[in-house]
Parts: structure tokens; C-alpha cells; sequence
């Protein structure tokens, strides 16, 4: 599993001429997380303050108190324990010496499930970990789905299936890889001119992993020769379901 997050007061607006060839964002170094900094960042309430501090940009102790409807005594624990694990930061320069500033580390995060096969005092942070991306994922597309946004966001959001596909695992890590790569193009190139002042953040979320058939199915038929209007289920924000070939992805999550 991999899961990759750019804080906010790193990004590039994404979107744009993804060919075209302005200054590139520095390379963010990626740190893999080893058992420490997973029991470190395994807590539902952590996870959820790194998410916001992550996609809003740096906040107090209050302020994150305040949207979480949580204890400001509790959040600065949390922010001080997820500081000594190296996943946030204090910004220097800014706020006071009862009221500090924190924001998430430049890095990308990456996990991988298999370093903590044989580790069993790391399956209760692991399954804590993975859950509660799986959730912040789900929350993300219900609060899209909840907003109001314009025909032209309506039209461009998606969320998208294809269940018809055979792969092996090596095609499936084949096209995650491309699909990161389609992703990366589009963050790198950003957004320039005139269009600089439509751009919003934009949310992309990939899960892609292989599902058991029934044992009592019928056989599976050839998914080769299948209609391709039938590929894909898609439904835009408007509530509509149509037949088409693209999807759209978030922070990354393989398993």
C-alpha cells in the first residue's frame, strides 16, 4: 500500500495544458514509513488532523480544535505527538509562544503492507491506518457529492468503475503506474495565465485490487470480446450514471 500527500502550502494548482512545460515543483523527497512512524500516526483523531493540516495548510491547535469539535488541550498532545514522529512541523516565524502554528512535513508518505508481514505487534496500526485512509477517502467523495458546484465542475468531476477487467499482478502494478504517471504530468505542469484563476483543488482517488469470484458462479465470461459501451459505470455529481471511459484519482492507495 502507498499513499501519497502533498501539503497544501506545497502544491501547484492542478489542471491546465498538461504539455505544457513551466518551472516543474521541486522533487518532495519520500519517506517510508517503517513500524515507528506507523504506531506514531495509527489514531483516528491524528489522522484526521494531518489530513486537514495536509489538504487546508498550516492551522493552530484552536483552529483544528474548533473544526474537529474536539478538546484544544487534546489536539495539542496529538499535534506534539505527530511532531516527534516527524509528520508535522512548527512554521517558524508565525504565531506566539502559547500559540503555535503547525504544518504538515513536505514528504511524500509511502507504505508498504508487505514490510509488516512478519511484524505481529504491527497489524493493530496497520489495519487502524489503512481503515482510516479507506474512510477519509469515502468522506472526501460525500462531501463532493454534498457541495454545489457549477455545470462545469459537475461535468468534469467523475467517479468512476471498471469492473470487468482480468489482469495479473503484474498489469495491475503496470497500470497503477501509469495512472501515477497521467497524474504526476498534470500536478508538474500546473496552471499558467489566465487560466491560473479558475483552478481549484482537485481531489483524485485510485483504488484498484483484484476481487474473489463467487465459488459458486457461473464461469467467467471472456472479457476481451465484451461490448465497450459496458466498461465503465460512471456517475457524475448530478446524480447521473452514463457509459464512458474515464475515471479520475486522488491520493494513492495500493494494497
Amino acid at each position: 500500500m502507498s499513499h501519497d500527500d502533498v501539503p497544501a502550502g506545497n502544491r501547484q494548482p492542478a489542471g491546465g495544458d498538461a504539455s505544457a512545460s513551466p518551472a516543474s515543483p521541486a522533487p518532495r523527497p519520500t519517506r517510508r514509513m517503517d513500524a515507528r512512524s506507523l504506531r506514531g500516526i495509527a489514531h483516528p483523531l491524528r489522522m484526521r488532523i494531518l489530513e486537514l493540516l495536509t489538504l487546508d495548510g498550516p492551522d493552530t491547535a484552536t483552529g483544528l480544535a474548533r473544526r474537529l469539535g474536539e478538546n484544544t488541550g487534546t489536539v495539542s498532545w496529538h499535534l506534539r505527538h505527530l511532531a516527534d514522529h516527524d509528520f508535522i512541523e512548527e512554521e517558524t516565524g508565525r504565531g506566539t509562544r502559547r500559540e503555535r502554528w503547525w504544518r504538515a512535513v513536505a514528504v511524500s508518505r509511502r507504505l508498504d503492507t508487505t514490510d509488516f508481514r512478519d511484524d505481529p505487534d504491527a497489524r493493530g496500526p496497520l489495519s487502524v491506518y489503512v481503515h482510516e485512509i479507506v474512510q477519509q477517502h469515502f468522506n472526501r467523495v460525500v462531501d463532493y457529492l454534498a457541495e454545489d458546484w457549477g455545470a462545469e465542475w459537475r461535468d468534469a468531476g467523475a467517479v468512476a468503475q471498471w469492473h470487468d477487467l482480468a489482469l495479473t499482478p503484474n498489469q495491475l502494478a503496470a497500470l497503477n503506474q501509469e495512472l501515477s504517471q497521467v497524474v504526476e504530468r498534470y500536478r508538474s505542469a500546473g496552471v499558467t495565465g489566465d487560466d491560473a484563476a479558475a483552478a481549484q483543488p482537485v481531489i483524485v482517488q485510485l483504488q484498484s485490487f483484484p476481487r474473489r469470484p463467487r465459488a459458486d458462479g457461473p464461469p467467467r465470461p471472456d472479457v476481451t470480446h465484451r461490448d465497450p459501451a459496458d466498461r465503465t459505470d460512471r456517475t457524475g455529481h448530478g446524480g447521473r450514471t452514463d457509459r464512458t471511459d474515464r475515471t479520475d484519482r486522488t491520493d494513492r492507495t495500493t494494497r
